[in-house]
């Protein structure tokens, strides 16, 4: 594989033991945070699509929404209020996230999760029962701070938990809980659409607060990781805890005596934030800034966020275009179990560049179908069966993403930090995946009003130049313990150059045995 890097695990590190049923529900619970975040992704566009909602917040929105069809089907939910309904959420989470890293590091992955579940709670409340705009927007980003919390501590706490040669199934359970949250939430659009009263929206929004009770009293349960109560100060209780995730009859010696020399190398570290700066750290710096920023750049928020006002642009109405986003949120949910249980096999690598290959694809194909219909002038109709074939397509774009840049986007910054810098690295991670998220919400119903079908094509454009920084910069991860990815990057072809000999520190036989292939 081009620019590829493989650490030959068989003649090296290769930790005992196996998926324990305590590893497997603890991570099932602190999954459950990814709920809060899908629900909120499902449920936004779905309540911006409800016309009591529109005529009691955004009566602009709705007067134009009730026009007569020959108006401009791709103008016709540009409002930059309405943006900022959605996107409020991605700026708190953003600035939330580094605080996160504070608290992640200080007292422990679990609490980080237990203050995301709580301040989510309110905001769901809050949300629930809001009687103008600024109770939605106060909120909003009360579900941000959640938000920013849930996605710091979450993907660190399953890789930290997970045996190295299951870390990427156990990780991505994260990722497979916010489309579970995304789908949740459309099929609760499309029945709360139906209620003739008009109270719909409030049950939608209010319903928020069933998964943040699940993530908030589901953390009181969930025990600390090794790793943390090492880097805490307590190695006896990291000991009887590596011992009781890995198996009490595996020998943890090595695993743990690899975990202390990390920490201690951790403790010489008085300033993350600023180390992380370093040369050595150049690698890991850069995919979690990359990463997360293609993420963005897949052109995904565009159809989860506003799926229900995208696909009643496209001609489709009322009840047909949240049906349209149950079927690409069951596309989603189906696709992401794909990588479930492939990415431990096939490596990380393989799934971002055949993902990647497939929604470029699909956005070319759906960005000329709109624009065969609609033209540049947004006035036209598109028949049942055109439209079948562009929710075909759109959700051959969800799959290709849901089994690639969805989950790995997540799974590979959390994964690839050495333990001094990782609260560090995992909130720039998030700052950058929320700053773009919320550029991408705040502009996109605009960008689509000027851009129109050409949208589709500038998202097409940046999955281009992802695919081949993938191809050439990301070595692959699969199977390699965390404190040993150091040997990953040193053996990679362009960022070797940036890690000297004296910056290779792996565990207890200091990395013996363990080969660059």
């Amino acid at each position: 594989m081009a620019g590829g890097a493989v650490v030959n695990t068989s003649g090296g590190k290769d930790y005992p033991g196996r998926l324990t049923l305590f590893v497997f529900f603890t991570c099932v619970v602190a999954a459950t945070g990814g709920l809060i975040f899908g629900y909120d992704i499902g449920i936004s566009g779905g309540v911006t699509s409800m016309n009591p909602f529109l005529k009691k917040f955004f009566p602009e929105v709705y007067h134009r929404k009730q026009m007569k069809d020959s108006a401009n089907q791709y103008c016709k939910y540009d409002n930059q209020l309405l943006q900022t309904f959605t996107s409020s959420l991605y700026l708190a989470a953003l600035v939330s996230s580094f605080f996160a890293a504070t608290v992640t590091r200080a007292v422990g992955r679990k609490w980080s999760m237990f203050t995301g579940g709580l301040t989510f709670l309110i905001g769901a409340a809050l949300n629930g029962a809001a009687e103008n705009i600024a109770m939605l927007i106060v909120g909003r980003i009360l579900l941000g701070v959640g938000v920013g919390f849930a996605n710091q501590s979450v993907p660190v706490y399953l890789s930290e938990m997970a045996p190295a040669r299951l870390r990427g199934m156990l990780n991505i359970g994260f990722q497979l809980m916010i489309t579970i949250g995304i789908l949740a939430a459309a099929l609760i659009n499309y029945g709360t659409n139906k209620i003739k009263a008009g109270y719909g929206w409030r049950i939608s929004l209010a319903l928020a607060a069933v998964p943040a009770g699940i993530i908030t009293l589901g953390s009181l349960f969930l025990p600390d990781t090794p790793n943390s109560l090492i880097e805490r100060g307590h190695p006896e209780a990291a000991r009887r805890m590596l011992n009781r995730i890995r198996g009490n009859d595996v020998d943890i010696s090595e695993e743990y005596a690899d975990l202390v020399v990390a920490s201690e190398e951790s403790k010489l570290v008085q300033h993350p934030w600023r180390n992380i700066l370093q040369r050595k750290y150049r690698p890991q710096l850069t995919m979690a800034i990359m990463i997360p920023f293609f993420q963005q750049l897949t052109g995904i928020n565009v159809i989860m966020f506003y799926a229900p006002v995208l696909f009643e642009t496209l001609g489709f109405k009322g009840d047909a275009s949240l049906m349209s986003a149950v079927i690409t949120g069951l596309v989603n949910v189906f696709a992401t179990l794909v990588s479930v249980f492939t990415v431990d096999r096939l490596g990380r690598r393989k799934l971002f560049l055949q993902g990647g290959t497939q929604m470029l694809l699909s956005q070319l194909v759906v960005g000329t179908l709109i624009a065969v219909k609609f033209g540049t002038s947004g006035v036209g109709e598109m028949p049942k069966g055109y439209a079948a074939a562009v929710v075909l397509f759109i959700c051959l774009y969800v799959a290709g993403f849901a089994w690639s840049w969805g989950p790995l986007g997540w799974l590979v910054p959390s994964e690839i930090f050495p333990l001094e810098i990782r609260p560090a690295g995992q909130s720039i991670n998030v700052s950058v995946n929320m700053l773009f998220t919320f550029v991408i919400a705040q502009a996109f119903l605009t960008m689509l009003c000027h851009m129109k079908f050409g949208l589709f094509y500038f998202f097409a454009g940046w999955v281009v130049i992802m695919t081949v920084f993938i191809a050439l910069f990301l070595p692959e991860t699969k199977n390699v313990p965390i404190e040993e990815m150091v040997l990953v990057w040193k053996g990679h072809w362009f960022w070797r150059r940036y890690i000297g000999d004296a910056d290779v520190h792996v565990g207890a036989n200091n990395g013996k045995g363990a080969a660059i292939a």
